[in-house]
């Protein structure tokens, strides 16, 4: 077996054969320790106080949006399994070498940006309020947030290998913080009373249902374009595959059943905030701090790898080491800015109309115009700096996001334009380029 370095120094050269170890169980606990985080519990607890959905609608609509990008990630991290390549390299060989550096790792590294500002910045608030109520005093928020920023960056240049490493440890505090706050909301938020959680405060219908459902889908399904940079290190493609669906299903119920309770029976869009304020008890408080402190550090951790890859794909004469440096620098400063989270509706939204598109392209092109392969022949010659364009994509991109754009928010544009922008590029392969190999492969060739 091949000796792990202490920082990891790949780039996107394939993982050799002797690093390819990690399980699915590994990957199971290692995405359940990335999901109950400050910013995954927004969209749930968003449903509730914005929505105006019940808690049971707002936990259903959630659940099922995440269970639809979950299964799109995980079949997009095959290509990491079996070839040992980062997420860049497989984009470079589904949309094409300049669609792939230009526009698909820039909008996943901004999206990892955004992600990673929004999670330091409600630790940082759990942080500031469980001090104060310990010791009465009122920290500032700029340099806590941006030193908190700074510990993560500095974890993240370690590279994979600390991430796995760290969760093991991380896992048991985060699994007895989260029956610690289920434990107090049932007992102190419910008392006996469930009307909280089949009653919503507005008289919504189907459209608010599936929004939020498609809400959380534009959040979830940013991940095809990165999720074969953890698979990379996977025994088998089962274990990447499986490993992946598990971990984030199980995570994600728990994080909706908490961001849902949370917001129903508080109004509160962050548990860790609302459990705190629950309890008297100086033992419930610090395990609810630890366990707030290490889903936020362990979700970054994910952040920041991903995104330095994503910029390191976008300005290739960085080193892995320089790119994940450069994302640093900006995730500190971006965690320094509040309103990412009080409007974290309009910017998720915002975002989606990238995201969708590009999601949308990606997930077509490998699953039904490649059918899920990827031939030895294609991978050589990026590998080798093969520069290819793919014009039918970027034509399908501009009509995906207009298409976004266009369709109202009460007809839930996430789901919509997904579908629209993967059937019309399936049919543009197929069809108007019928008999001949894509250009990606001809030029290849």
């Amino acid at each position: 077996m091949v000796k792990q370095p202490v920082i990891e120094r790949l780039g996107l050269e394939p993982v050799p054969a002797g690093q390819k170890t990690t399980t699915w169980k590994e990957y199971f606990i290692i995405q359940l320790a990335f999901s109950v985080n400050a910013g995954n519990f927004l969209v749930p607890a968003l449903a509730v106080t914005e929505g105006g959905l019940s808690f049971a609608a707002a936990f259903t609509c959630t659940v099922l949006g995440a269970l639809a990008a979950f299964l799109f990630v995980s079949f997009l991290s095959l290509p990491g399994s079996r070839h040992g390549l980062p997420a860049q390299y497989v984009l470079r060989a589904l949309i094409g070498t300049k669609l792939s550096m230009r526009v698909a790792s820039p909008i996943r590294s901004l999206t990892s940006l955004y992600w990673f500002s929004v999670q330091t910045i409600g630790g940082t608030y759990v942080l500031l309020s469980s001090v104060e109520k310990l010791t009465g005093i009122s920290l500032p928020f700029i340099p806590i947030a941006a030193g908190l920023a700074l510990i993560m960056t500095l974890l993240a240049l370690v590279g994979f290998h600390a991430v796995k490493r760290a969760v093991k440890y991380f896992i048991p505090i985060l699994v007895l913080g989260q029956l610690v706050i289920l434990y107090l909301f049932i007992t102190e938020g419910l008392a006996g009373d469930i009307t909280p959680l089949t009653t919503g405060t507005k008289d919504t219908g189907a459209a608010a249902f599936f929004f939020y459902s498609s809400l959380i889908f534009v959040q979830y399904i940013s991940g095809v374009s990165a999720s074969s940079d953890i698979t990379r290190y996977s025994k088998t493609s089962a274990h990447g595959f499986w490993g992946l669906y598990g971990g984030n299903v199980a995570g994600f119920m728990m994080t909706a059943l908490l961001g849902g309770l949370s917001a129903s029976l508080f109004g509160d869009l962050n548990p860790f905030v609302a459990a705190s304020d629950l309890t008297s008890s100086l033992i419930l408080l610090v395990i609810i701090i630890l366990c707030a402190m290490v889903s936020m550090i362990s979700i970054n951790l994910s952040n920041a790898y991903t995104g330095g890859y994503s910029l390191l794909n976008a300005l290739p004469a960085l080193s892995r080491i320089q790119s994940a440096a450069v994302f640093g620098a900006a995730g500190i400063l971006l965690s320094c800015i509040p309103s990412l989270v009080s409007h974290a509706q309009g910017y998720i939204s915002l975002l989606g109309i990238l995201i969708i598109p590009i999601s949308a392209i990606v997930t077509s092109d490998y699953l039904l115009v490649k059918k899920g392969t990827l031939t030895e022949r294609s991978l050589l010659g990026l590998l080798n700096g093969t520069s290819t364009n793919n014009k039918e994509a970027l034509w399908v991109l501009v009509i995906g996001i207009l298409s976004y754009i266009l369709i109202p928010e009460s007809y839930s544009p996430g789901f919509l334009s997904f579908i629209l922008t993967t059937a019309l590029y399936a049919a543009a392969k197929r069809t108007l380029f019928k008999g001949n190999s894509t250009l990606l492969e001809k030029k290849l060739g």
